[in-house]
């Protein structure tokens, strides 16, 4: 009788995602996104990620040759795509994202995206230009966030953030923490709330939350999640209970 270990399929889908090391929703959260979804798989590779904020020291962490030092190791699992799934260009700024993108395709020949390259996409598609902001950063880290994306051309209109350095304290926050921010900044009625953050508990409130205020709620987690399935060739509409975002612009 033939050895059954030897003729099972391995996923159709791998998607990779690059995973601040003291992160600890940004994983379990992507797993349960794409449960649903047969033949999709998960993978993360980490690299050294333990405070945010505007100091050297905190800048340095996002250099690109440590995340191309994990990527390589994505790369060794045969993903479809690597994810940036961290939000640094927001306020590091979309250039940096995009070159470590390039730099990531050109040396592992796998497609990359990022958190924030989704988010600005997801924004320029829809032509949402007023859009409220929610995190857990400090007051400097924020205003870096708001000025970057003036500089785009996108007005934030309310924010809301809890000024902390984290890394890791932001999984601390609870859902209903989150949830507070978010209703705070839909008072101002947006056209678009965006959740900048891969170790925050956005993602989980998203759906419920768009329903009580008619408005989209762009979390960074399914962000990166929504471009590396469409990258990857899987319809992101199959993903259901995490937001309009996968049905909208699948």
């Amino acid at each position: 009788m033939p050895d059954s270990r030897n003729t099972v399929a391995g996923p159709a889908v791998r998607l990779g995602m690059l995973t601040p090391s003291s992160n600890t929703v940004l994983e379990p959260i992507t797993v349960a996104m794409t449960a649903g979804l047969p033949g999709v798989s998960s993978h993360f590779s980490r690299f050294r990620v333990t405070r945010i904020g505007l100091d050297e020291d905190e800048l340095r962490q996002f250099d690109i040759d440590p995340i191309l030092a994990a990527a390589g190791l994505l790369a060794d699992a045969r993903v479809n795509v690597i994810g940036w799934s961290g939000t640094s260009g927001s306020w590091l700024g979309e250039d940096h994202d995009r070159a470590l993108c390039r730099r990531i395709e050109a040396e592992t020949g796998t497609a990359a995206t990022t958190s924030v390259l989704a988010i600005n996409e997801v924004l320029s598609r829809t032509g949402r230009r007023r859009v409220g902001l929610v995190t857990p950063y400090t007051q400097d880290v924020q205003a870096r966030i708001v000025a970057t994306y003036a500089g785009l051309g996108i007005d934030c209109i309310a924010e809301r953030h809890l000024g902390d350095p984290g890394n890791f304290s932001f999984a601390q926050w609870p859902e209903q923490e989150v949830a507070r921010l978010i209703r705070e900044v839909a008072a101002a009625r947006p056209e678009a709330i965006l959740v900048m953050c891969t170790n925050f508990r956005g993602a989980p409130v998203v759906e419920a939350l768009e329903r009580e205020f008619g408005l989209p709620i762009y979390d960074s987690i399914a962000a990166v999640v929504w471009k590396s399935l469409a990258m990857a060739g899987t319809p992101p509409a199959a993903v259901r209970g995490w937001g309009r975002l996968f049905a909208e612009l699948s």
